[in-house]
């Protein structure tokens, strides 16, 4: 199995006017020219097999993808290792030495900085790493004329290792947490107002997108031991449908979620505040929005998001925090549970498949996370704990808001909490300080994928700065001028949940193994693109028509 290090040697960078240096060939020349691989995943991964060809996978855009994903997924303090994998320095410099090429092993590895004081193990693994850099520094450096290059298989240097790779470092626990803490975000506060839009047998919506959303994570599992190299999201696309499958998935969207979602909380806490420019007066909305730009667009400049991946895996303990002050509020602060609502609210269903849609919407992560673990057999039964998990806590907080609230339910039940009892602040604060933290590692892996484009005399820090604080800007612009969070949010769901989520897993399912599929397979792949497709022609009209109306 070969280590991290071992898959960035495979792209090098050249000159055109100088010969290939030796002294790759001779990296292990000390060596038996052997491996194997303790680790009990599936089948092999990335590098592995004979060797006999190339793999042609990691030699397209976005190269950047796997290492921007697990440091939003699974990157974690040595001294939380319940939380994720112990190698943080070894991802972080992988992020670095793909934003920042013109400095060398050295230097960048002055900025990898753990927030806690590692353990001796972890500090004898951390100096083997960077002896290991220093051994490779020559093919991290541009020359005059640069140019990506990939190394033939049978010229790599071989990799021997006895254990998991870096990335397989997960266990059970670790993964399951991993993964409940990309599904618990901030779709869990409009699950209230999808019951209002639906009625109660909506929620048999969300059960349905439950147990499809399981089967079709277990069908991304089997789309990435089908082929040597497949790793990441768009890996599978582009096993499947050629280059137009090997595209980013966009975290844009949600980050336009997160700036509208801090604009009304913060306006419920603070409804007076208003700044006036001359004859241009801003009211509360827009001063938060644009005051969080202001606050999440640094986080976006850091070189090491390691520091954010620690606090926003405290997005799990926020979640359960507001349906536990959810409860609180209805229990002991006598809010009561009275409101019975309507059974079903069919004009309403399309928004509702969009709300619940948007709640499983990270398939995007689950290969990173699979690729991740000691044991990969175990990836279909942490799946299932993880929606398990996820879909109780949505149920929870659904049930409770729309109980407490009924037909006067908003798009966020924080909005419905009553303004003077301390609970509610607890809730509206938690919500509030959990999408500041997932801002940048959210926008991230299309900030990276996009800085692959740049010419390389380009890519310097300065134009990573302008970049990004353009993307950032580019979100405000969108949440100021569509500052709908429900339709907003009905609309992601609708539109890129059910893409990202149903459609294509199964789509590349049957591209990639339909001469091996059974046929109860290929229907129930069939099945769910027909249902996913249909939501998401509804959802995504619903929603359009309803951000139109509200400009009527």
């Amino acid at each position: 199995m070969k280590s991290l290090l071992g898959e960035e040697r495979s792209f090098i960078i050249e000159s055109d006017d100088d010969e290939e240096d030796p002294t790759y060939n001779d990296a292990g020349a000390g060596d038996d020219g052997s491996s194997s691989d303790s680790s009990s995943c599936a089948t092999p991964r990335a590098g592995g097999g004979d060797g006999s060809h190339p793999n042609s996978y990691t030699n397209q855009w976005p190269q950047s993808y796997r290492q921007s994903i697990d440091i939003l997924s699974s990157v974690q303090s040595p001294s939380l290792s319940f939380l994720g994998t112990p190698t943080l320095s070894r991802i972080s410099n992988s992020f670095l030495h793909s934003s920042f090429r013109g400095k060398t092993p050295e230097v960048i590895s002055n900025f990898v900085k753990p927030l806690l004081r590692p353990t001796t193990s972890d500090e004898q693994q951390q100096q083997q790493q960077q002896e290991d850099i220093r051994k490779s520094s020559q093919y991290l450096l541009p020359s005059k004329k640069p140019s990506l290059q990939q190394i033939p298989e049978d010229q790599k240097a071989p990799v021997i290792g006895h254990g998991p790779s870096p990335y397989q470092q997960c266990s059970y626990t670790q993964g399951a947490m991993n993964g409940i803490n990309v599904l618990c975000g901030v779709g869990i506060l409009s699950t209230p107002y999808a019951i209002k839009e639906g009625g109660w047998l909506g929620l048999v919506i969300l059960g349905v997108f439950a147990v499809l959303a399981w089967y079709t994570g277990v069908l991304l599992r089997r789309c990435l031991d089908s082929t040597d190299g497949l790793q990441t999201y768009p890996d599978i696309g582009h096993a499947a449908f050629g280059t137009t499958g090997h595209n980013p998935v966009c975290g844009t969207a949600c980050c336009i979620e997160y700036l509208i979602l801090e604009s009304d909380n913060l306006s419920k806490l603070f409804p007076n505040v208003h700044i006036s420019i001359g004859s241009l007066t801003l009211n509360s909305h827009v001063f938060f929005a644009i005051l969080t730009t202001l606050v999440v667009m640094p986080t976006t400049w850091l070189r090491d998001l390691t520091c954010l991946s620690y606090i926003s895996a405290g997005g799990v303990v926020a979640t359960v925090l507001l349906v536990i002050c959810l409860f609180w509020v209805g229990v002991v602060d006598n809010v009561g549970f009275e409101n019975k609502g309507s059974t079903l609210n069919v004009p309403g269903i399309p928004i509702a498949i969009g709300l619940y849609g948007y709640c499983y919407s990270g398939h995007g992560v689950f290969p990173n996370i699979y690729s991740s673990l000691k044991n990969r057999n175990q990836f279909p039964s942490i799946m299932f704990t993880c929606i398990a998990f996820s879909t109780i806590l949505f149920t929870s907080a659904a049930v409770m808001g729309y109980k407490m609230f009924g037909e006067s339910t908003e798009s966020q039940f924080t909005l419905n909490l009553p303004q003077n009892l301390v609970v509610s602040k607890i809730a509206i604060w938690a919500t509030v300080a959990n999408p500041i933290t997932k801002y940048a590692l959210t926008i991230t892996p299309l900030a990276m994928s996009l800085e692959e484009l740049l010419p390389r005399s380009q890519q310097k820090y300065s134009n990573v700065i302008l970049l990004r604080s353009a993307l950032v800007i580019s979100t405000l612009a969108v949440a100021l001028l569509v500052p709908f969070f429900a339709l907003v949010m009905a609309l992601i769901g609708s539109l890129f949940a059910m893409l990202v989520t149903y459609i294509l897993p199964c789509a590349c399912f049957l591209a990639i193994l339909k001469a091996k599929a059974t046929w109860h397979q290929v229907v129930a792949c069939s099945f769910i693109i027909v249902v996913g497709v249909t939501c998401a022609c509804v959802g995504t009209y619903s929603s359009v028509s309803g951000i139109i109306q509200n400009y009527i």
